[in-house]
């Protein structure tokens, strides 16, 4: 069985991580993060225009895999189960590089104020691009923002998981984790009342 190898710009971004981590977001140079990925600084440039660039890589494509599943969910289907559909779709476009990314950006969005929020925008981001697609489907503003909350949190909960777990303890992998995290926050939301 071969082992998985990044490619450039997944280098790039494991390295910008491991250097956020050590010395901070403002700390680290462009220059750094290619030394560190040993590549040059003009690769650095022909996947990303600056350093924040890496913070949003894959934000677009997370959120569109979202919105493509609760589009395609059944008309049928209830908000939470279009939010589950959107998340079985995202996930599976979760890789072993994800995986690896993951211990790394937990340690720099720990050592990272500035990290921490702009993570926080990220997730914004996903709530409104699913709140939209539930409104699509004619979801009520209430209903589908609520969605769309838990499903931002499933997604978090489950990517948690996976990320923590050995390969052989996440039966289902990260769409299983995920779908299984909305059933227990949509039961938990439940009981509140």
């Amino acid at each position: 069985m071969s082992r998985w190898k990044p490619d450039a710009g997944q280098r790039l971004v494991m390295a910008a991580f491991e250097l956020f981590a050590e010395q901070g977001y403002d700390g680290t140079t462009v220059s750094q993060i290619a030394t560190r990925a040993g590549l040059t600084r003009s690769t650095f440039h022909r996947h990303f225009s600056d350093k924040r660039d890496i913070l949003t890589a894959g934000q677009a494509t997370l959120s569109r895999l979202l919105t493509d599943g609760i589009a395609a969910a059944p008309a049928t289907a209830t908000p939470v189960e279009a939010v589950a559909r959107g998340l079985e779709r995202a996930s599976a476009g979760m890789t072993a590089f994800n995986r690896e990314l993951s211990p790394l950006m937990r340690a720099a969005l720990d050592a990272d104020e500035e990290l921490r929020e702009r993570e926080a925008l990220k997730s914004v981001g996903m709530a409104r691009a699913m709140a939209e697609a539930l409104r699509a489907r004619d979801v009520p503003d209430p209903a589908a923002q609520v969605a769309a909350e838990l499903g931002v949190l499933a997604f978090k909960t489950g990517y948690g998981r996976w990320a923590g777990a050995a390969q052989d303890e996440a039966p289902g992998g990260l769409p299983a984790l995920t779908v299984a995290a909305l059933r227990e926050l949509h039961a938990a939301a439940a009981g509140l009342t």
